[in-house]
């Protein structure tokens, strides 16, 4: 990809990740963390509401249908395990429900939040 087009896709997704967060503030959630660096990868979000604690992987694409299908198992092996690492630096929130969650950002659209959309244990899709 030029680099160019590297900074725009990189715009874009910050400008996403910025509409989740306002979205899912508006739903009562608490933002925790963004862009979550971790030894083993990135987290997009993580929020907590109530006992509950979201690790949100946020995908923005022109179509919504597109989004849906966009966390490949890749993806989901590299969330759970930076997910892992972040509840270990951040003991508070040991005891809480964690889930996976997506948030799809579309143009003229209100964002959608999925949730739950992968488990924990094996990475795979529910």
């Amino acid at each position: 990809m030029p680099k160019t087009d590297r900074r725009k896709a990189e715009a874009r997704g910050r400008w996403a990740e910025g509409v989740a967060a306002w979205f899912l503030r508006l739903r009562g959630y608490r933002i925790l963390a963004r862009r979550a660096k971790t030894p083993v990868g990135e987290i997009d979000l993580v929020a907590a509401r109530a006992r509950i604690l979201a690790f949100v992987e946020v995908k923005s694409r022109r179509l919504r249908h597109e989004a849906q299908w966009a966390v490949a198992p890749r993806q989901v092996r590299r969330i759970t395990k930076a997910a892992r690492y972040w509840i270990a630096g951040h003991p508070a929130f040991a005891g809480h429900d964690c889930r996976f969650d997506i948030v799809i950002v579309s143009p003229y659209q209100m964002p959608m939040h999925l949730q739950n959309v992968f488990q924990h244990q094996g990475g795979q899709r529910s």
